[in-house]
């Protein structure tokens, strides 16, 4: 049996999702890249494409996303119809915070798209997607997982961390990507009932900085304040220092961290 149909028949035994199509080569520069190549030429939902490496790797802001074997590259095919499609990256951080507790290690949510584990990252989710007359025509979320790293390379060890490193239990690539697929599938329906629930299960497991002062790089620039809130569109809501509120629906936040402060 092919790796790919060990995912489906795992996937089925858990009552997941049924891939009209799995794709999963050793090697691929870019696993987002390929499905939007194929959601273009009219790929079914849930079609996927995993590997085991990446060559061209990325994420937010067309950053460089190391994808070294060890790690899950995968991307999914998703033909959303209802309204809060821009809570989906959001639901995604849940499914994979969900998957990795089934590893036995915890984790934290980090707006827009990161889970960390520890304080450092253990992965992250790009979500991409295409809209025509009608709306959101497809979103292809990509969502890379650090899994055996360990230990993790001494110029990431700051940053970053594994499911392995972390203490995960039998943690391997098959099993992780069989979690994260049959968990986003639960939280992709919930999003259609209930998106108020969903923006409720990211704030429960988010990092504890609410009322706390960030930092937040914006494509326009630089700004300031407290933490308030993420809204029911998973738009992040910050009490600027100069006064007013910010609603931001991007960008990079950082902790600013007291003098002899934790």
């Amino acid at each position: 049996m092919s790796r790919a149909d060990a995912l489906a028949a795992a996937l089925a035994a858990r009552g997941g999702p049924r891939p009209p199509g799995i794709e999963w080569p050793e090697s691929i520069p870019s696993t987002s890249d390929r499905l939007k190549a194929l959601a273009r030429a009219g790929a079914p939902e849930w079609t996927i494409v995993l590997a085991d490496e990446q060559s061209g790797g990325r994420g937010r802001d067309g950053r460089t996303w190391a994808s070294p074997p060890g790690g899950l590259y995968l991307s999914v095919l998703l033909r959303p119809r209802f309204e809060k499609v821009g809570l989906l990256p959001l639901s995604a951080g849940v499914a994979v915070a969900e998957a990795a507790g089934e590893f036995g290690v915890k984790t934290e949510l980090k707006w827009p798209n990161d889970v960390l584990a520890s304080g450092r990252k253990l992965a992250g989710i790009l979500s991409e997607a295409a809209s025509g007359p009608a709306g959101v025509e497809w979103v292809v979320l990509g969502i890379g997982v650090n899994v055996s790293l360990d230990p993790v390379p001494g110029d990431l060890r700051e940053s970053a961390t594994s499911l392995v490193a972390e203490g995960a239990r039998d943690a391997a690539v098959p099993g992780v990507a069989t979690s994260v697929l049959a968990r986003l599938s639960v939280c992709y329906d919930g999003l259609r009932s209930s998106p108020g629930a969903a923006v409720a299960a990211w704030r429960s497991r988010a990092v504890p900085w609410w009322g706390g002062l960030v930092d937040v790089r914006t494509a326009e620039g630089h700004l300031r304040g407290r933490l308030r809130d993420v809204d029911d569109d998973g738009a992040l809501v910050v009490a600027l220092e100069a006064g007013g509120e910010r609603r931001l629906l991007s960008g990079e936040v950082t902790r600013v961290r007291s003098a002899g402060g934790p």
